[in-house]
């Protein structure tokens, strides 16, 4: 594997390691909320993205070029991490990598927010799928993708259910105006 693909691939996971140690809820904030999603999250991701690596090394059902389409992904690989960390960024104190509600917590529905509900999880989606099209094959690419889209939906659902509670109509208003996660689509 290119050094420019392993270093990457390194980034990428350091800055997730990064925001699940820097980035968690604190005791002044609503216990209990996640319901074990985070550990959901990285347990289906981590499993997922080495059964990919598996199926790519030993099997060749390939999406494109080979040059073309495993660069592709490594650039949405990056284009991923930058759109989250700029989420993250406008969020501001409120982002936690666990589910909770902090004190003085307000809803955001400016900026990204205006358009999704979870603009993070995309960004974060956007990554995934690159990293299936970087090892440029479509039982990887489908299998990263559909685990992602699995672990997140298990997310949205426990985080909307505390928003909802949290904010009542408020939040039920701006979820009939906005996507959970796919532009447009979904």
């Amino acid at each position: 594997m290119p050094l420019l693909f392993l270093l990457v691939y390194a980034g990428w996971f350091l800055s997730e390691i990064l925001l699940n140690r820097l980035m968690r809820s604190s005791a002044a904030d609503q216990p209990n909320a996640d319901k074990h999603s985070l550990g959901l999250i990285w347990a289906t991701l981590l499993g997922a993205n080495g059964l990919a690596v598996y199926l790519a090394e030993h099997s060749r059902w390939p999406v494109g070029p080979q040059r073309l389409v495993p660069e592709l992904g490594l650039a949405l690989i990056v284009l991923g991490v930058a759109l989250r960390l700029l989420v993250i960024r406008s969020l501001g104190r409120f982002f936690t990598v666990d589910v909770t509600i902090r004190e003085g917590h307000q809803l955001k529905t400016d900026g990204f927010y205006a358009y999704l509900r979870h603009p993070s999880y995309a960004a974060s989606l956007l990554s995934f799928v690159g990293f299936g099209l970087s090892l440029n094959n479509w039982p990887a690419l489908l299998l990263v993708t559909a685990a992602t889209l699995a672990a997140f939906s298990y997310r949205i659902w426990v985080e909307e259910a505390v928003l909802t509670r949290q904010f009542g109509t408020a939040y039920t208003d701006y979820q009939k105006r906005t996507k959970r996660l796919i532009p447009a689509v979904y």
